[in-house]
């Protein structure tokens, strides 16, 4: 008996290791490999291109425009995400169900979709929308607020799903007792709700913004073919590249990958302090 436990925990421990370097064999191939090449070749002449990467008007501008829209779709998706996890678990209406569903539909159309069905809406000539808003001086695709509008989509549901499961977690006893207390909504949420789900938040904003700084394939269809004015730092990549800029274009893509990257990094450095700000039912009797 003892051979044959000492057996299988032999077998056990020889599979555990095969399967931790099948994944990270798999992980170096898909993701360190070619990321390890990007760096390789944007500092092949040292830091000469990043220098004229930097110093190229076009690649600063498209870089301050990944930038801002980042910022105001996640800003955008802040509010409506915590609104919409707050009317998915404390409320019961018809279509619930369906809701929930259409939130995460983002994770599975394209993106370019995305991007097409926006240019049908908006398009200054022949959108159902677009015609009218543009006779009032109003232009939504070829512009900043269809590249906004099209990066929300994709970042839809990140905040969403990270605060919801907390929210089901803590449950509406403190909110309940709260508001019988006479603290109106507004109190209710700012001391009671958001103290409990900052860090869901927080988890929910990074992930966010580091997926706004790559999206490609909406932006791409919104913005049309416009040159400089309307180009974000993925689009730059793909015309740098395409026309032999080689270098150009391994920089920008290496700043991008710094970008998200620390934002991962920033969620893994958040995540294991999570417990320290959460107070645990023994500690709070």
């Amino acid at each position: 008996m003892a051979s044959a436990s000492a057996a299988v925990g032999r077998q056990s421990k020889a599979v555990t290791w095969l399967l931790r370097v099948v994944v990270v064999v798999y992980l170096v191939m898909l993701v360190a490999w070619p990321t390890g090449l990007i760096a390789q070749n944007t500092f092949a002449d040292g830091f000469d291109g990043m220098k004229r990467a930097l110093g190229d008007p076009d690649v600063t501008h498209a870089l301050w425009l990944t930038v801002r829209v980042a910022v105001m779709a996640v800003a955008i998706n802040l509010v409506f995400g915590v609104g919409m996890s707050l009317l998915l678990v404390r409320y019961d209406f018809p279509g619930k169900r369906a809701l929930s569903a259409l939130i995460d539909l983002p994770l599975s159309v394209s993106p370019v979709v995305v991007g097409l069905a926006l240019v049908l809406v908006y398009n200054p000539r022949y959108g159902w929308l677009g015609e009218g808003l543009h006779e009032r001086g109003i232009d939504v695709v070829f512009a900043t607020p269809g590249i906004v509008m099209a990066t929300c989509f994709v970042v839809l549901p990140l905040i969403i799903r990270e605060v919801v499961p907390v929210l089901e977690e803590l449950g509406d006893d403190q909110e309940q007792a709260a508001r019988s207390l006479g603290a109106n909504g507004v109190q209710t949420f700012w001391r009671i709700t958001l103290p409990g789900i900052r860090w869901a938040i927080v988890y929910g904003v990074v992930l966010s913004l580091a997926r706004s700084l790559g999206e490609f394939g909406a932006v791409k269809i919104v913005a049309g073919r416009s040159i400089g004015n309307m180009e974000t730092a993925t689009l730059l990549v793909q015309r740098e590249y395409q026309n032999f800029h080689e270098d150009v274009a391994y920089s920008v893509s290496l700043l991008l990958v710094v970008a998200s990257v620390l934002c991962l990094v920033v969620v893994a450095i958040l995540r294991p302090n999570e417990g320290s700000h959460t107070e645990s039912p023994k500690e709070k009797k």
